[in-house]
């Protein structure tokens, strides 16, 4: 209610807008319909919305007298919050399935034995290891048995634990994220850029940057977009047979692909040499703190003893409760109905620049939550700033580049159409078009 007037007050929500239905509301924000349907009656009571039968709840009309502010009040800092959002990285938020994740909750709960509510195993939860094993070997092709796999909180997580396990300097693609490489500086690991281009990271050059290891998104390379190419596959694993290497495989959003069946996980070819990680934060929610490494057999027991004795960050319940999401297929119901919403989005994102801003090149559209705008050089930084003129959020290329990349730089806005509620993206949409640089200018 405090959102609603300060929105309309600014004039954020202009007279007669048409506000959500309660079901659309109360699904995008996670609440109850009656909660949205009193919010709704008590600001229409307060003479802020008005509500006719046909014709929805709107704001209402009002006179300047009633909406201005006094001249010593302070802007709202709700005022100034972009009213949308597409950054990258982030799965729609109401779409979580709360009834069946409850339902999976409290029947592996009563299933439980009562070790399962003792110290935790630092390999992870039986049952989610198993459930795991299954699922990945059916839906991305991984190798491995529920032995192999070590349960973490997150892809993060998993990175703090295998630098702690691996030497020498790590090989990353030269755009990748930020946050991944302050995971390894702050271990003291030296990162080599690989180049990439439209068949993902150049896994030739491998052999000259002296990296021990590797780190790939070879399903979805991120966040330029694209699989890693058929031949980039088999040299990145001939490297590290010949070398000894290490290869880790972050399939962040491998079971997003809308043109053709998912590209297979590169641990399938060489299960000994790559070390394959996963996670929920993008296919169910990042709230659900848990992720897997499914691990070549002598680096299990080195991975867990660095996580210690007891399991300390992944709650065994949610363990048990992910192993009967996924083993009673609802896991794989959500992932269907994910994978059909968001290539809608992702379809009226194309047909919205196709219309709007033909100018404007896309790619990496063929999978996950995330687009990438390709702007003429020297318009990036102005067209990150007219976003946020326009009420939106976004990134743009240049912070995804690694410092000591030599590859020239690109200009591109990273466009996620994961995040916005469903009423909200049309206006995401318009904002971004507006925001983009015209035709022939800069």
């Amino acid at each position: 209610m405090r959102a609603l007037r300060e929105a309309i007050r600014s004039g954020r929500l202009a007279p007669g807008t048409r506000l959500p239905p309660y079901r659309t509301l109360s699904t995008d924000l996670g609440i109850a319909r009656n909660t949205v349907a009193e919010a709704y009656a008590e600001l229409v009571a307060e003479g802020w919305l008005t509500a006719r039968q046909g014709s929805g709840t709107r704001v209402a009309p009002r006179t300047a007298a009633a909406t201005s502010r006094p001249a010593s009040a302070a802007p709202s800092p709700r005022a100034a919050r972009p009213a949308y959002n597409l950054l990258q990285g982030q799965p729609d938020a109401g779409s979580f399935p709360r009834a069946a994740w409850l339902t999976s909750a409290r029947r592996a709960v009563t299933a439980a034995p009562t070790e399962a509510f003792g110290p935790g195993d630092p390999h992870g939860r039986p049952e989610l290891r198993e459930a795991l094993a299954e699922y990945l070997a059916r839906a991305r092709g991984v190798r491995t048995d529920p032995a192999g796999i070590v349960v973490c909180s997150g892809f993060a997580h998993g990175l703090r634990l295998l630098v702690q396990v691996l030497r020498g300097p790590m090989a990353v693609e030269a755009y990748g994220l930020p946050f991944h490489r302050g995971i390894l500086a702050a271990a003291r690991v030296r990162t080599v850029p690989l180049p990439v281009d439209a068949e993902g990271a150049r896994t030739g050059e491998l052999a000259a940057s002296g990296a021990r290891s590797v780190l790939l998104t070879p399903a979805h390379q991120f966040p330029t977009g694209g699989p890693l190419g058929p031949r980039r596959r088999a040299a990145v694993v001939d490297w590290a047979r010949t070398t000894g290497g290490i290869v880790l495989e972050d399939d962040y959003d491998g079971e997003f692909r809308y043109d053709r069946q998912p590209v297979g996980a590169l641990q399938g070819l060489d299960p000994e040499r790559v070390v394959y990680l996963g996670s929920v934060s993008k296919s169910l929610s990042p709230a659900v703190r848990l992720g897997w490494m499914v691990l070549p057999g002598p680096l299990v027991e080195a991975v867990v003893a660095a996580k210690g004795e007891r399991e300390a960050t992944a709650s065994a319940l949610d363990q048990l409760t992910l192993a009967d999401f996924i083993a009673s297929g609802s896991y794989d119901r959500h992932v269907r109905r994910m994978r059909q919403r968001y290539r809608r989005r992702r379809d009226q994102l194309v047909a919205a620049l196709a219309e709007r801003a033909p100018h404007i090149g896309v790619s990496g559209v063929a999978a996950g939550l995330h687009a990438v705008l390709e702007l003429p050089a020297g318009t990036e930084g102005a067209a990150v700033r007219a976003a946020l003129d326009h009420g939106l959020v976004l990134d743009g290329l240049a912070g995804y580049r690694h410092p000591d990349c030599v590859m020239p730089p690109q200009d591109g806005l990273v466009v996620g159409y994961g995040t916005p509620s469903e009423h909200a993206f049309s206006g995401a949409l318009e904002a971004l078009c507006r925001a983009l640089p015209p035709a022939g200018g800069r």
